[in-house]
């Protein structure tokens, strides 16, 4: 991770996003293999606002050539023909250089629309991908809705450097040297001198004091971010916040987080105020400046009247980009923040990385084997401790043990959530250290203790674990799942949206779901995680029913809180402090009175062990 934490990433200050640093990424940006197709359109767009620039320069020329030709006809006793068509050919002209000048930006948006848009598209699906490539640590660590502000912002920076960089600053750059050469040419080099100071004193004034803005900007931005994350805790946890009663703690805290943004924002406003009151000081000085020394020239026969008014026309085109670039150079900064976030975010490595040339895994019976396998996470001094045990193909596992014994580890160890600190974990004799992730997760099934659904149909939730599964394929894993019944009773059958998170559906009706997809996938490996610790008596037996459909044919290891799931398994591995303490059958286990025989004993006192 190129010695950044994830929590340093997402929780840490905004980088600096320098702004030589932005463009050479947006420069690669453009440059990648997928841009090329719009490179023919980069150029045109290019080509037509400098074009553009040309004619906003030679407009107040033809104006003012014009009011010269009408004053020089009156000064020669009234407007013959001939004058009047010069002038009015000149008038023309600078009607014709003005629309020239102001349409040509619009065709240049229209021809580069597509190439913005594919710009963002890119980067936020480069980002989207890469969250989603990044390990189990990241995914636990994350805000979500501060990983999407940083995505969305990322994608954002793109379309505003590309426009305002491309399209503004640097055109206006070539449109004050146009102005600068014009002046120094036609009128004298004082008003080139007078347009470059104005402008550089404008340029200097709104750096400075937009450096100063961009530190507030960068606090307010900080404060939006908390307020959007907190909302999306909240609006996502709301059955949670109603069941503690705590929809006026949860509000207080909203409140707060828009508290410390609206005073962030206030002094952001507050400070443009300022910004807008000196930038008009400089231009209203500019103008003035050329206006007195128009007017003396003139009086001394060295300008005529229309000159005056050309630069006039022309200081105030100069001046026309630059009203915003107080503004452009604020935005500009935060989206090189932006952007410098969104790939601090890219430059993240996945705890867990396939091997080199990694082969896919290759299940032939889906035997699993624990070798000496020791682990740490979370601060503690062992998760799991030198555990070793081995998994037939096609038995049925059970995995008992209190709270923080360390089952759920094995499993995410199974999965290769993590990597073991010492041992492997073997399937069918490839150690999942040398196969691809993909392929190992391919071949494993999970039922959790919660079945999360997407907001989706029924439909589609069952079919994500395979989703070119045909219809019989997915109509008999519901049959399988005991589902079917629930199905057929719904008005809108496998069509039926489940709600957030699957909210809709009760916890049984949830679990089959589960089960469903399970069947339909069809693994050589299933993972059980106290898939019906959650459920009551009756909706277990049913899920139960269901489970057993699933694990039939295929290796199954199911973690239990209720010993009474797991008492016909083939094997039942017994787990206390991160060490495997016991393994056997039920009835082994039970003559040995060790800790499973304690753990059995205590259920059935308590009646939630059923005899078997």
């Amino acid at each position: 991770m190129h010695g950044q934490s994830y929590k340093d990433v997402l929780e840490g200050p905004a980088p600096e996003g320098r702004l030589g640093e932005a463009i050479s990424r947006l420069l690669a940006i453009l440059a990648s293999p997928e841009m090329a197709r719009w490179r023919p359109r980069m150029v045109i767009a290019f080509l037509i606002t400098l074009a553009a620039k040309g004619f906003a320069v030679s407009a107040p020329v033809a104006f003012g050539e014009g009011v010269n030709a009408v004053s020089r006809s009156l000064g020669e006793g009234g407007a013959g023909v001939a004058g009047f068509a010069a002038a009015g050919g000149l008038l023309v002209a600078y009607g014709l250089l003005r629309f020239a000048s102001s349409g040509a930006p619009q065709l240049r948006d229209a021809i580069f629309a597509p190439v913005t848009n594919d710009a963002q598209r890119l980067t936020a699906v480069q980002g989207f991908a890469h969250v989603q490539s990044l390990s189990l640590g990241y995914h636990q660590t994350k805000r979500t809705g501060a990983v999407n502000r940083i995505i969305d912002r990322g994608a954002n920076a793109v379309d505003f450097l590309l426009r305002f960089l491309v399209f503004n600053i640097l055109p206006a750059l070539v449109e004050l040297a146009l102005a600068a050469c014009v002046a120094a040419v036609l009128y004298g080099w004082e008003f080139a001198a007078i347009i470059v100071v104005a402008v550089l004193a404008y340029a200097l004034l709104t750096w400075s004091m937009t450096e100063w803005r961009v530190k507030l900007r960068r606090i307010m931005n900080e404060a939006d971010t908390e307020v959007n994350a907190r909302s999306v805790d909240v609006m996502a946890n709301f059955e949670t916040v109603k069941a503690f009663a705590a929809e006026e703690r949860e509000t207080r805290r909203f409140d707060d987080a828009k508290t410390r943004y609206a005073g962030a924002a206030t002094n952001s406003q507050q400070s443009l105020a300022a910004l807008n009151a000196v930038q008009a000081a400089i231009m209203n000085g500019g103008l003035l400046a050329v206006a007195v020394l128009g007017a003396w020239k003139a009086l001394n026969g060295q300008l005529e009247v229309g000159d005056i008014a050309a630069l006039t026309m022309m200081l105030m085109q100069v001046y026309q980009p630059l009203n915003i670039l107080g503004w452009a150079y604020r935005e500009i900064k935060q989206a090189s923040v932006d952007l410098e976030r969104l790939f601090q975010t890219l430059r993240l490595r996945p705890e867990i990385e396939d091997a080199p040339d990694a082969p896919d895994l290759k299940v032939s019976g889906g035997a699993v084997r624990f070798e000496s396998v020791s682990f740490a996470h979370d601060g503690r001094s062992r998760s799991v401790d030198e555990v070793s045990f081995e998994i037939p193909a096609g038995a049925y596992v059970g995995l008992a043990g209190p709270s923080g014994a360390g089952k759920s580890t094995l499993l995410r160890l199974l999965f290769r959530f993590y990597d073991p600190d010492e041992g492997r974990v073997l399937i069918d004799g490839q150690n999942l250290a040398d196969v691809t992730q993909s392929s190992l997760r391919r071949n494993l099934g999970l039922v959790p203790q919660e079945v999360v659904l997407f907001n989706d149909t029924l439909r589609n939730n069952i079919l994500y674990g395979r989703p070119e599964a045909d219809e019989a394929a997915l109509w008999d894993a519901v049959d399988r799942a005991y589902l079917k019944t629930f199905v057929e009773s719904l008005p809108d059958g496998l069509e039926t949206r489940v709600g957030e998170r699957g909210l809709k559906l009760s916890g049984g009706e949830k679990q089959r779901v589960g089960v469903a997809r399970a069947i339909l996938k069809d693994p050589p490996i299933l993972i059980l995680d106290e898939a019906t610790s959650a459920l009551d008596s009756e909706t277990e037996s049913e899920v139960q029913a269901a489970l057993a459909e699933a694990a039939r044919g295929r290796t199954t290891i199911a973690v239990a809180h209720r010993l009474s799931t797991i008492a016909k398994a083939d094997l039942i591995l017994v787990m206390e402090d991160g060490r495997l303490v016991e393994q056997g059958t039920h009835g082994e286990l039970l003559s040995a009175g060790g800790r499973y025989e304690s753990m059995w004993t205590r259920q059935v006192e308590a009646g939630e062990a059923e005899a078997v």
